[in-house]
């Protein structure tokens, strides 16, 4: 698996690479470094919505005249977000058809009201002892709330048999800051956490989050366990696995770190694994600079330098940070056959022209640009590429402001 198989991004034109730094450039909305399940929650979906009922659909109708067109009655016996349209009705005749379902199913319906009339855009079906309005009245009761006591809310229901809930509380977890559960995760069951990873029934997607959870709350028996989970090569190779290290690291800093070094020399490994390890030594440097010195972590990420298939990734982390002592180590490898790939060239070409103070990087730029044409307009397009990167988020737009005077697009 290593190897640049497995990195379709070292094939891109220049072209394509322009148009993925425009989309990155909108400022990143906050997100749990380990979760990678983000996305519109049920909280959300209710926000949106005009109207949200539960209940039971009876007497579906089939128009014949349309393709799965019809009409259902909803005896509705909980309202989670009403609007006037409602009044005190207790069955709407929705203008969908339902097909019967298992008995017992009931529903929640997502609605809009256009024109006078209900449109209903979502319906999730609910079966027998699935407590979903339960859950959403409870989400909706702590959404006003500091977000450490919402995701305290939502932890207890990360391990719920209803799969719509459990996906839910995990997403919430996935749209919120490390910073936001830090603190809550000290005081976690600790053994509970342990119980979900060891679970193989968990979603390896999970992981990350459980792990670095119990990082803040285990002790040397969970350290153990993640240690096991790292050694296994099953799981090694799932998502998950740079919260696994950054779990481990925090309950055995010293061999913790130390296990994570070792991914990053050995070339050899899957690149998924020293990847992940990447990911784990950007979070310390973000996050947690207390449990493992920033130079400490700049040791390691030069690890990767010369390793042609993630170097570009480790470069462009070393610009990011400021690591213009870090020029000679990276400009050395031009010309390296290893390293002989455009998506490496402009990485180095990108940390260079971060520099300009450095004599060597301004010195390697202008070399650049005389070598060739084709070297000169590699420049540019990475120098066009820097301005996309460096433009200033856009300032807000007020309540009867001009949205085209709002600013333009952002950093990455």
């Amino acid at each position: 698996m290593s190897g640049r198989l497995v990195r379709p991004l070292a094939v891109l034109t220049a072209a394509v690479t322009a148009a993925c730094v425009l989309m990155l450039s909108v400022a990143p909305a906050p997100a749990c470094p380990f979760c990678n399940s983000q996305g519109t929650t049920l909280t959300g979906e209710v926000n949106q919505a005009n109207m949200v009922l539960f209940g039971t659909a009876k007497n579906p109708v089939l128009d014949p005249n349309g393709f799965n067109q019809g009409t259902t009655e909803l005896h509705i016996e909980a309202v989670l977000k009403k609007h006037e349209i409602l009044g005190d009705q207790k069955m709407v005749v929705l203008p969908k058809y339902i097909p019967p379902a298992d008995k017992g199913t009931k529903w929640l319906v997502f609605c809009d009201v256009f024109k006078g009339k209900v449109d209903p855009y979502r319906g999730i079906p609910v079966k027998a002892g699935q407590d979903i309005v339960k859950y959403l009245t409870g989400a909706l009761d702590v959404k006003g709330k500091a977000v450490s006591a919402r995701l305290k809310f939502f932890f207890d229901y990360l391990d719920s048999a209803d799969l719509e809930i459990s996906n839910d509380a995990y997403k919430e977890f996935a749209n919120a800051d490390y910073k936001d559960y830090r603190d809550l995760a000290k005081g976690l069951p600790a053994d509970k956490i342990a119980k979900w990873l060891q679970d193989p029934n968990t979603p390896s997607f999970r992981y990350g989050l459980y792990a670095s959870m119990l990082g803040h709350c285990g002790n040397e028996k969970h350290a153990a366990i993640l240690r096991k989970m790292l050694d296994d090569p099953d799981k090694r190779l799932t998502t998950g696995v740079d919260g696994l290290l950054a779990g481990y690291v925090m309950l055995k800093p010293a061999e913790g770190w130390e296990y994570v070094r070792g991914v990053l020399k050995d070339g050899s490994k899957e690149f998924v694994v020293r990847y992940a390890a990447l990911r784990a030594s950007r979070f310390f440097w973000e996050f947690r600079p207390d449990v493992v010195d920033k130079k400490k972590i700049v040791d390691a990420v030069c690890l990767l330098l010369d390793q042609g298939d993630i170097a570009d990734m480790a470069i462009d982390d070393l610009r990011k940070w400021g690591r213009s002592d870090m020029a000679d180590r990276v400009l050395a490898l031009w010309g390296k056959e290893s390293h002989d790939v455009p998506i490496v060239k402009r990485t180095i070409i990108k940390f260079a022209l971060s520099f300009p103070k450095d004599a060597k990087a301004a010195a390697f730029v202008e070399e650049q640009r005389k070598k060739s044409n084709e070297m000169a307009e590699m420049v540019k397009d990475v120098e066009e590429l820097l301005k996309l990167e460096n433009t200033p988020p856009p300032v807000a737009a007020k309540s009867g402001t001009n949205q085209a005077t709002a600013g333009t697009t952002t950093q990455r």
